[in-house]
């Protein structure tokens, strides 16, 4: 009887921890680097490259099969059939060009066009069927010359070896003219077996420096240059190792951004005398031992292989800047050296720090101390942190300051290895600059569309990126810098509709009109009102409250998700991955299948999770839905195939999805072990019945990081049909601002800034329960109660007060335009280029150098045609029109332009013909006007402007888009 019992407790204490208590870690049956594809994005627009790189690798030695054009950033593309060459630098997933340094390529004859013209040239087609790709290791067969090439890579270092066929010359191209402009490259040869140099470019990265060692195992027998030129902007070289006698060549190079010596040190300790074998397998032991960070369970392959791809691909990049012995180049283009950390180049922080940063936090939390420690050191070099840098260079290249979340991230986890009181200095020294829109959003608490293009996404990241830096001061008990900044976080009201309930472009304090909640337009970035509106991390209870309850944001995330799969106004490439507007492709989507958590509706972020992982991502070439974006797709993958997602880094919260495996475990820098294990999971159960942690019930649909770096367990118990699981109140995540609430700065809600005759203005707050004030051409202000009517040109100052606190003074010019001048538009202006509307040609209002902020009347492939009407016969002394010259946007002088005059509206004498200079490359924005002085009488003006059509043929844009747009204002009748 008493055995008995004690096999009763034990199977009861057996089934107890089976289901609620300790699990073994997830297993591994076969070596990781298997699953990894690195073929994965290299179709469609994933912009990724095949080649050979370490993790965090400063060297990217792959195949260039495209040498140009946005789907060739990343030097190769899936579809194409010729390979021009290996060059030794490459960029994954970016949307611009860069890299590609140092093109070497085997052949049997000396030519050194690359054939890229149609003529002879040293590419040579290839097929995938003779194509192999692997972490460290790329391989293929070049058809035109039979000549097998593997290649694989070191940290700073890389080795190719060419089997040439018994009995061809075997010849190896050195084109250091490849890819982007030369600025200077350099060619000496210093034995018969090893030559150095450098090269010198610009692009994206305007002062790109690269240095090189490289070492032949055979010795050449002569060398050619092209045009004799061993240095200089077009320097090739062809060196001769006579005829094969069917042993491999093998061609070992170091680089550096420091110098040729560091170049040669880096070649010298990292491979030196090592056999190819040896590189290769170092390399891939080392892969292997970065995957093994994360070890899953699944009886599908393919799901296996999307998740260790993107592991590889989210260890690509930030990239190793520095030497073996220390040195590196700073952002100063100086040389500095320190081995107290390791010093990082590329940092794609738009995208990164939402999840791949947040990734790093986990299982790269010595690197990350590294990455902010090269923040800090490229503050002190160049000025401010980095924004999106590349090799020594600001590229100038998206929005927001986003180094600064990842330090504020890394921090409130306890990766603390740097010094937090400049960290911080440096954090708000980002914030405080007066570029970018920051002087207005810090005057005014948003952006104006008049002031900055993109103007809603900056003030919804700056708002963001500022709670950021509050909760950092917060940390270190800097309470004056958190009352500072967390008043800043809640700017995203100030552009916040109540009417259409999105976010939108306020202009002239009136709403951007007219609105199409679908059109891409420069008052987002890189997406339109649908993908930026949901936008409030730090404060989804404060969002949520100003849209009208939780029903009100479950509603518009449904409508999100059904929406027609279309967009309207510019063509922007980077949005795709569409299931209705949400735009998985592109970074500004990414958290907003996890918001129906916050509205108690997991259920639905479950459903959208297994949709987004299954349909989105796939084992194939095209199997990235948008740009990889230096990992930032790929660490969506890997949060979301796990079970959770930091939709608020910072937060230190991360906010559960539903699981893709079966199991999945974190093996950490700490020693410890935290597993994921779902149960009863299927392509059916992909519903959350209940879950465990360590053993305990979990009832709330978020896990802290401190409970992942810990260590321990969290089991789902899958199901068929939505359950109540994480639906209470109480069980739903938070992020609420509830301290030093801000009051929103009022708008103009009815009333047109530049009008005929009167208009009558209406004022109006986001929020109901405040007192707004106005002041007319200086007057005292006075409590707005009712609208008000303005009848000539007039200042107008607004605020509202709560209490004691107001919000920022807005002021607003109205224009009057004569009432008796009359405009007609021949043509049909961009929508998003209206400058105002039908009237904006006459309304008094000048365009300035920057076309994005809504001053400019844009016409696409179009002539441009307007009628003025002065209503009778008046005398005219001079007529002048602006047109912008941008031609980096598409935006071209019109070919001629002609002015006319009448006096019935019908026939019409020409006064005035002039004709635009032939366009020449230049990147100079300038408003050329045109202008005629003349005396004459007439009632209507006449402007026609010929549109230019095709674009040059040395524009970026042939012949891919191959049309340009006008932009014109004002007309200016004397």
């Amino acid at each position: 009887m008493k055995l008995k019992t004690i096999l009763l407790f034990l199977i009861g204490l057996l089934l107890y921890s089976c289901k609620k208590g300790t699990i073994t870690p997830a297993k591994i049956t076969k070596p990781l680097i298997s699953y990894v594809n690195p073929f994965i994005g290299t179709g469609g627009h994933g912009h990724t490259y095949p080649g050979a790189t370490m993790p965090f690798g400063m060297m990217q030695l792959s195949p260039d099969t495209r040498l140009d054009g946005w789907d060739g950033c990343s030097g190769y593309h899936y579809s194409d059939e010729y390979i021009y060459g290996f060059s030794h630098t490459h960029l994954s997933g970016t949307g611009v060009s860069d890299y590609g340094d140092i093109l070497l390529m085997p052949t049997n004859d000396i030519v050194f066009n690359n054939g890229a013209d149609g003529k002879e040239g040293y590419r040579s087609k290839f097929s995938h069927e003779k194509e192999v790709a692997e972490a460290g290791y790329y391989k293929v067969h070049l058809d035109d010359t039979n000549i097998d090439v593997e290649l694989t890579v070191s940290e700073r270092s890389g080795m190719h070896r060419y089997n040439f066929p018994k009995g061809s010359k075997q010849i190896i191209i050195l084109d250091l003219e490849h890819r982007d402009e030369v600025l200077d490259s350099k060619v000496t040869v210093n034995s018969k077996n090893t030559i150095s140099g450098y090269r010198k470019s610009k692009a994206w990265a305007t002062n790109q420096n690269l240095f090189y060692d490289i070492h032949f195992s055979q010795p050449f027998e002569k060398v050619t240059f092209l045009d004799d030129a061993q240095s200089g902007k077009k320097v090739k070289a062809a060196f001769d190792f006579g005829i094969s006698k069917g042993i491999a060549m093998e061609i070992t190079i170091g680089i550096s951004a420091v110098d040729e010596k560091g170049a040669q040190n880096n070649w010298q300790q990292e491979i030196s005398n090592k056999s190819f074998q040896e590189v290769y397998i170092d390399a891939q032991d080392i892969w292997e031992k970065q995957l093994r960070k994360i070890v899953v369970e699944s009886d599908n392959d393919d799901y296996k292989t999307n998740f260790y791809t993107s592991m590889y691909h989210a260890m690509i990049a930030p990239n190793i800047y520095q030497d073996v012995d220390g040195r590196y180049r700073g952002m100063d283009l100086e040389i500095h050296q320190t081995k107290d950390f390791d010093y990082y180049t590329v940092f794609s922080l738009w995208d990164t720090y939402r999840a791949t940063h947040p990734l790093y936090t986990i299982i790269e939390q010595k690197r990350t101390n590294d990455f902010i420690n090269t923040f800090l050191a490229k503050y002190e070099e160049g000025g401010i942190m980095p924004i999106w840098d590349l090799s020594a260079n600001y590229t100038g290249c998206m929005i927001g300051y986003h180094a600064v979340p990842v330090i504020a991230d890394a921090y409130l986890k306890g990766i603390q290895g740097y010094d937090a009181e400049k960290a911080l200095q440096a954090m708000k020294h980002s914030a405080t600059r007066d570029k970018l829109g920051l002087k207005s959003y810090k005057s005014l608490g948003y952006i104006p569309v008049e002031k900055e293009s993109e103007s809603v996404s900056k003030t919804l990241e700056y708002a963001y990126d500022d709670w950021t830096i509050a909760q950092m001061a917060k940390a270190i008990n800097k309470p004056a810098d958190y009352k500072t900044y967390i008043k800043r976080a809640q700017n995203y009201k100030n552009i916040f509709d109540p009417k259409s309930q999105f976010m939108r472009g306020r202009f002239r304090n009136t709403w951007f009109a007219p609105f199409d909640s679908y059109e891409v337009n420069f008052n987002y970035t890189e997406a339109n009102a649908w993908q930026y509106s949901n936008y409030v991390p730090q404060d989804i209870s404060g969002y949520i409250k100003l849209l009208g309850g939780k029903l009100v944001l479950e509603k518009n995330l449904d409508t999100l998700f059904k929406a027609e799969a279309e967009t309207s106004g510019r063509h922007q490439a980077d949005i795709t991955g569409l299931i209705g507007q949400y735009a998985h492709g592109n970074e500004p989507s990414h958290h907003m299948a996890y918001l129906y958590n916050f509205v108690g509706k997991p259920h639905k972020t479950q459903e959208k999770i297994q949709q987004i992982l299954t349909e989105q991502y796939t084992n194939s070439p095209d199997g990235i839905s948008g740009n990889e974006d230096c990992g930032q797709m790929s660490a969506w993958y890997i949060f979301s195939s796990l079970g959770f997602y930091p939709v608020t880094p910072g937060s230190n919260q991360y906010i559960i999805g539903k699981p893709l495996f079966n199991k999945a475990s974190f093996n950490l820098e700490n020693g410890k072990v935290f597993t994921v294990q779902a149960k009863n999971l299927s392509d059916k159960n992909v519903y959350i019945k209940e879950a465990f942690l360590n053993g305990k019930s979990l009832n709330r649909t978020y896990i802290t990081h401190e409970e992942i770096v810990n260590g321990g367990t969290i089991v789902f118990e899958m199901i068929d049909t939505p359950s109540d699981w994480g639906t209470k109140e109480e069980e739903h995540p938070v992020t609420s601002i509830n301290e030093y609430l801000i009051v929103p700065a009022p708008f103009i809600e009815k009333g047109e800034v530049a009008f005929k005759g009167s208009t009558q203005v209406v004022l109006a707050n986001v929020e109901k329960h405040v007192l707004t004030y106005y002041s007319l051409n200086g007057s005292a202000y006075q409590e707005y109660k009712n609208p008000f009517t303005i009848e000539e040109k007039s200042t107008l100052q607004v605020y509202s007060q709560r209490g004691e606190i107001k919000s920022s003074i807005i002021t607003t010019d109205f224009y009057k335009i004569d009432p008796n001048i009359k405009i007609e538009l021949k043509t049909k202006y961009a929508n998003q280029y209206n400058a105002g509307g039908n009237n904006a040609l006459i309304d008094g209002i000048l365009g300035t150098e920057d076309f994005r902020t809504g001053t400019w009347q844009g016409y696409w492939n179009e002539d441009v045609e307007a009628i003025v009407d002065f209503g009778r016969r008046k005398q005219i002394s001079s007529v002048e029109i602006n047109f912008l010259r941008d031609q980096r946007s598409w935006i071209f002088l019109p070919t001629d332009v002609e002015i006319y005059y009448s006096n019935n509206g019908k026939s019409f004498r020409k006064i005035k013909e002039w004709k635009a200079p032939k366009p020449f490359q230049t990147d100079e924005v300038k408003i050329n006007k045109v202008q005629v002085n003349q005396r004459l009488f007439a009632r209507y003006i006449k402007i026609k402007a010929k549109k230019l059509g095709e674009l040059p043929k040395w524009h970026l844009g042939y012949p891919h888009d191959g049309r340009s747009w006008i932009f014109v204002d004002e007309i200016m009748i004397k």
